[in-house]
């Protein structure tokens, strides 16, 4: 049992000792070792290490390409327009010791990557329009961005891959004063739109009244010829009615006068000799 029981601790031992000396690195890795807090040597490559036990850690890096989605920022672009700017950036570590040894933790290098790739995109954005961040000069301006932070990040050890813009999008008060303008520019096309209408409305009604004009006076104008002509042939007919009877038109004229002289309840005051009452006799 004791021997047991000293095989067993002498076994723990081993592997605690083991555990401290020797580590692996993964190719997905960067490792530095540290003797109290400073690093000893170079960067380790992937593999089996040793290391003094106690005094002397490891310190890890993932050296794969990382992203980072900074939060919305507004803008000013160069013709005085507020622009709400989403982005992100995709980095890595190129050098763990410059690495260790300006920020240290992962946390630490986002934050002064989020500072320093911000301070260059308004900077960057502030130099052009509107209408050239969103459509015409896009691209170029973010790889400009990207050029200039990473001249400026590599002194910490990393290398900046990238800079996009996500979205891009107006302010809500500017929105709202976009929407109130676009409404004005259409109420004012409509107002235009009716106008023109009134206008063409009129100009059509006026051309029918002058048709209409003009056709009525043509058809009075062809229906007092064809009266004329009418009332010509009567006279005509009448001449021609009185030459061969003049007698009997002086009598049915007279007939005719009757008819319409003498009705219900009509009296008439004349001598007997009056020549409108010659026929009666």
């Amino acid at each position: 049992m004791k021997k047991s029981g000293i095989l067993l601790i002498l076994l723990f031992v081993a592997l605690f000792v083991v555990s401290q000396v020797f580590f692996t690195v993964h190719q997905t890795q960067y490792a530095i070792v540290l003797q109290l807090g400073k690093p000893v040597g170079g960067t380790l490559s992937p593999g089996l290490h040793m290391k003094k036990p106690l005094i002397q850690t490891v310190e890890f890096f993932d050296k794969r390409i990382q992203d980072y989605d900074m939060q919305p920022t507004e803008v000013l672009t160069s013709d005085k327009k507020n622009l709400v700017v989403d982005s992100y950036f995709k980095w890595r570590i190129t050098d763990p010791l410059q690495f260790y040894r300006t920020v240290r933790t992962i946390p630490s290098a986002r934050a002064r990557l989020d500072d320093v790739i911000y301070s260059e995109l308004r900077e960057a954005l502030g130099r052009h329009t509107l209408t050239e961040i969103v459509a015409e000069e896009r691209g170029a301006i973010m790889e400009h961005i990207t050029t200039e932070a990473s001249d400026l990040v590599a002194q910490y050890g990393i290398e900046l891959l990238d800079v996009r813009i996500k979205r891009t999008e107006l302010p809500p008060q500017n929105e709202q004063a976009i929407f109130n303008r676009m409404r004005a520019e259409r109420e004012r096309q409509a107002k235009q739109y009716r106008s023109e209408g009134r206008e063409e409305a009129a100009k059509i009604r006026s051309s029918a009244e002058k048709d209409r004009a003009v056709i009525v006076a043509d058809a009075r104008r062809e229906s007092d010829a064809i009266r004329g002509e009418g009332e010509a042939e009567a006279i005509k007919l009448y001449a021609q009615a009185l030459e061969q009877g003049p007698e009997f038109y002086a009598f049915q004229r007279s007939l005719t006068a009757y008819r319409k002289s003498i009705g219900n309840n009509t009296r008439l005051l004349l001598t007997p000799e009056n020549e409108f009452l010659r026929y009666f006799e």
